[in-house]
């Protein structure tokens, strides 16, 4: 390789740098259609009919083999194991996430991995869930037998029913011999759609005959936009210290203070009579509306001064309800209320904003 002297130092040329991608790179305009563009739209769309057509083709073979699969999965005591390989394998992990997020212990178990060591992630009264297309995954069958003198009882989802891992198997899904939807034939796709399919099925069935309703999917949700709309407000509101209340008799001064006082400075004080029960609400910007009057007399007793009346939700209601009547009645604090009109809680534009509901 040639070099190049700086300072009497051999230095070795720069290697030439490719071009970085850039927006000013990209084509302004779409690519006008051709007969190529559209032969290669005609292609796309022959994929998806391909996909959709596997998937519709395994709608007739479900019957009883899913009937006791369903049966084995639903009265397990342990957990459902989900094994596979390569495209399989990234299936089933799917699948295996689709059981754990509606409440059913599920762990992946790589094939590979399986022979050393993470075996021990099997045990007694778990059900396996095995995806091969092929049903001859060599790293899969090896486990078979494994499987078998643990006690775990084996579903096979397969497109080969006469296959070795089908004939190991104590249950067959068998999604029947699918056509890839690839120029070559080889590469997995109509076939891991219908076992995606299948999964979902099975998973779906099952949730649909136990009792696992939106409070449970919340409580596997917190995060993210899923969480968010199954959130209810006492899961957010502000109670113990952290909710100010003061009673009806006390004195506007004190109901500043109890405003200043409280964990988090709310901006705002819950009105309640002697039984807890909501009467009114004062806020910063009631305060800030007495002293552009000139009011100055702090001895009146808040509930002369106070918002009677106010709008309320209770412990149970969306937060996303919730914001949205805060953005309608322009108010950053909404009282919670039990089914007696106690004070319970508040809800504050704040804890909204941390949980980005707006």
């Amino acid at each position: 390789m040639a070099t190049r002297a700086t300072a009497g130092v051999e230095v070795a040329p720069l290697m030439a740098r490719a071009p970085r991608s850039t927006a000013k790179n990209l084509p302004k305009k779409p690519p006008v259609r051709d007969a190529d563009a559209e032969a290669t739209l005609t292609y796309a769309r022959g994929v998806l009919e391909a996909e959709a057509r596997a998937i519709l083709g395994v709608t007739e073979r479900l019957g009883d083999a899913f009937l006791h699969a369903l049966h084995l999965v639903r009265e397990c005591s342990g957990q459902v194991v989900v094994t596979g390989m390569g495209k399989a394998g990234h299936i089933g992990q799917k699948l295996s996430s689709t059981l754990a997020s509606t409440g059913v212990r599920s762990v992946f178990l790589h094939p590979a991995e399986a022979v050393h060591g993470d075996l021990g992630r099997v045990g007694p009264g778990d059900v396996i869930l095995a995806l091969s297309n092929s049903g001859s995954t060599e790293e899969l069958l090896r486990l078979l037998p494994l499987f078998k003198r643990m006690g775990a009882p084996v579903v096979a989802l397969t497109g080969d029913a006469d296959s070795q891992l089908a004939k190991g198997a104590d249950v067959v899904l068998d999604i029947g011999r699918i056509e890839e939807a690839c120029p070559l034939g080889l590469v997995p796709t109509a076939s891991t759609a219908a076992l995606h399919a299948v999964g979902d099925a099975l998973a779906m069935t099952l949730l649909r005959s136990r009792p696992f309703g939106r409070d449970d999917y919340a409580l596997l949700h917190p995060g993210g936009k899923l969480g968010r709309s199954v959130l209810r407000v006492f899961e957010l509101m502000r109670t113990g210290r952290a909710n100010p209340l003061v009673l009806d008799t006390a004195r506007l001064s004190e109901a500043v203070v109890v405003m200043t006082n409280t964990p988090g400075r709310p901006g705002a004080a819950c009105v309640v009579d002697r039984d807890g029960k909501l009467e009114g609400i004062f806020t910063d910007g009631d305060l800030r509306r007495l002293v552009e009057k000139g009011h100055q007399d702090f001895h009146v007793p808040v509930r002369q001064v106070m918002g009677k009346r106010p709008r309320c939700i209770t412990p149970e209601t969306l937060v996303l309800t919730a914001a949205a009547q805060m953005r309608e009645l322009k108010v950053d604090q909404l009282p919670v209320v039990d089914v007696e009109g106690r004070a319970v809680g508040l809800l504050d534009v704040q804890d909204l904003l941390a949980a980005k509901f707006f």
